[in-house]
Parts: structure tokens; C-alpha cells; sequence
């Protein structure tokens, strides 16, 4: 199954070689990076998908970011954070690619900082803010600093990257979100499409220690940021068919498969697919198929 993009992913995309070497804090601490964009390929088109990391950037260079049913024309210098709850895709739109950036996982930050609190990084929160020159030069020499820092053999360096993760955000803090976000014109279609690839994502189930992540369409709503009541609507018009009833057939096309062609028994199928109990999952089928799973073997 394809699933958020992990830190160690994100490296090899970007073609960093030594960057886990050197971004390991220890075990327990969480990782932490920083780069200058034009260091690295800043390719045009970066697929939709969520990351396991936050990220926040100081983008020069124009491009879009796209969300689920939105997006933002980056046009001027601006300020971004990104989390691992909110999924987005970027397009340059200019060839000159400059500025930075710096990512961490979550257990980089102290409990007490409670960053996902923050309006930058929580689900619905203003993730944009376009700088003026001046501020442009004190948010590059925070991420100097970083970058100088993370090749230090200071001892408490990550504590000081840490506080210079704080510094950025209050840094943003003085500023005003950006207000220019635009609905796609075929936003509906992008919901959508965007359920669907997500929905087949899941697929396939390739052990039975693999426990399918989004059962409802809650599930998908969240992982796509939008509210459920809008999601259901727009599939429902858009298809003819609700989001219960799209997750439904795609979890008997797979127990199908699963029982044709794996030893599985059924209560590992069962639980694979998301079902606490055979029970549940034998009543499912039965709804769906009007065969318990043992005769459909």
C-alpha cells in the first residue's frame, strides 16, 4: 500500500545520501534536517500525498500548492508549513527555485511545545505567509543558523534547533496569513478523484499483519481535509454512489481476492480488512455478496 511519504523516502527523492546519518538525534529523539532549496532538485511537480514529518519552508520561486479542494499561488516570498495531517502537492511555476527549508518528525519536538496547537501546523489553520524583504532576511538567517548548527559538534545542538524551530514560528506569528486561496474550478472532481486514489491506495492487502488504516469515510475526510458531510455530497453527485458504498465494494473486491488466492484464514483476513471480530466481517460479506466468506472459498 502506498502510504505517506516517510522522512528516509523523502531523502532518496531528493537524492541526500548521508542526510539520515546526519539528522539521526538518537532513537527516541526524532529526526531533524535542514537544506537550502537550489542545494537540492526542486522538481515541478511534486504528487499529492501526506508526509510523516513537518516542513516549513521559505519558498523563492513561484509555484502552486494544491490542497483537497483548494490552493495558493505562491507569487511573492513566502513562509510555509506543512504537517503530516494535511496532504498537498506543489508545481513550480518559475525556474529559479530559492530559499529554504528544514523538516522534523514529531518526537523531535518536546511534549510541552505543543506545536500541532499551533495555527500553522493544525488542520485548518493558515499554513501560508508571504514575507517583505526585510522579513525574508531575518527568516534566512534563522535558517542559516540551522544550517550552520546542524554541522556543529556543539553538544546541545538540537536543543538550539529547537529553539530556532520556535523562533520561525513566532516569527509567523507577528505576520498576517495569506488570503488568497482560490476553489479549483473542478473542485468536486479533484475530491473525487482524489478519494479514489486514496481509496485504492489501501490496496492490496499483502499480509496479514497489514491492518487496512482508513475504514469510513471519516477516515478519508480527515486524511483528505475536508468535512465528511462535504466529501459524501460530492462523491454521491459526482458518481451516484456514496462514500460508504464506494469503501464497501473495494473491501469485497479485496476479501475476495484474499480468499481466492491466500492460506489466510478467515479471521486474518477479518482483521486485515479493518473487522475487530470474524463475526463482523462474516456479516459484511454476507450483506454484500449474500455468501459467508467459508462458502465463497
Amino acid at each position: 500500500m502506498s502510504k505517506s511519504e516517510t522522512v528516509q523516502e523523502f531523502y532518496k527523492r531528493i537524492g541526500d545520501e548521508k542526510a539520515t546519518e546526519r539528522s539521526i538525534v538518537n532513537k527516541d529523539a526524532g529526526r531533524f534536517n535542514v537544506y537550502r532549496r537550489n542545494d537540492y532538485l526542486c522538481k515541478s511537480y511534486t504528487p499529492y500525498n501526506r508526509r510523516d514529518f513537518y516542513k516549513i519552508s521559505l519558498i523563492i520561486g513561484k509555484g502552486t500548492l494544491y490542497y483537497a479542494n483548494k490552493g495558493i499561488e505562491i507569487n511573492s516570498d513566502a513562509l510555509v508549513f506543512s504537517n503530516p495531517n494535511v496532504p498537498y502537492a506543489w508545481e513550480t511555476l518559475s525556474p529559479d527555485q530559492l530559499g529554504y527549508f528544514c523538516l522534523f518528525t514529531d518526537s523531535f519536538i518536546d511534549t510541552s511545545q505543543r506545536i500541532h496547537d499551533s495555527p500553522f501546523f493544525r488542520i485548518g489553520g493558515d499554513p501560508v505567509y508571504f514575507l517583505s524583504s526585510k522579513q525574508v532576511e531575518e527568516v534566512s538567517a534563522i535558517f542559516e543558523k540551522m544550517l550552520c548548527e546542524i554541522e556543529s559538534e556543539y553538544i546541545y545542538k538540537y536543543d538550539l534547533l529547537r529553539n530556532y524551530i520556535n523562533l520561525l514560528i513566532h516569527e509567523a506569528l507577528k505576520l498576517q496569513p495569506a488570503d488568497s486561496y482560490f476553489r479549483h474550478s473542478n473542485a468536486s472532481e479533484r475530491i473525487v478523484a482524489l478519494f479514489m486514489e486514496l481509496l485504492e491506495r489501501q490496496f492490496p492487502i499483502d499480509s496479514p499483519d497489514h491492518i487496512l488504516q482508513l475504514k469510513t469515510a471519516a477516515d478519508y475526510a480527515t486524511r483528505l481535509s475536508v468535512h465528511v458531510n462535504h466529501l459524501n455530497r460530492t462523491v454521491k453527485k459526482l458518481t451516484g454512489k456514496t462514500t460508504t458504498e464506494h469503501i464497501a465494494d473495494r473491501i469485497v473486491r479485496e476479501a475476495k481476492a484474499l480468499l481466492k488466492h491466500t492460506d489466510w484464514n478467515i479471521s486474518e483476513i477479518a482483521y486485515s480488512l479493518g473487522f475487530e471480530y470474524p463475526a463482523y466481517f462474516n456479516n459484511f460479506f454476507k450483506k454484500q455478496t449474500s455468501e459467508v466468506p467459508k462458502a465463497f472459498r
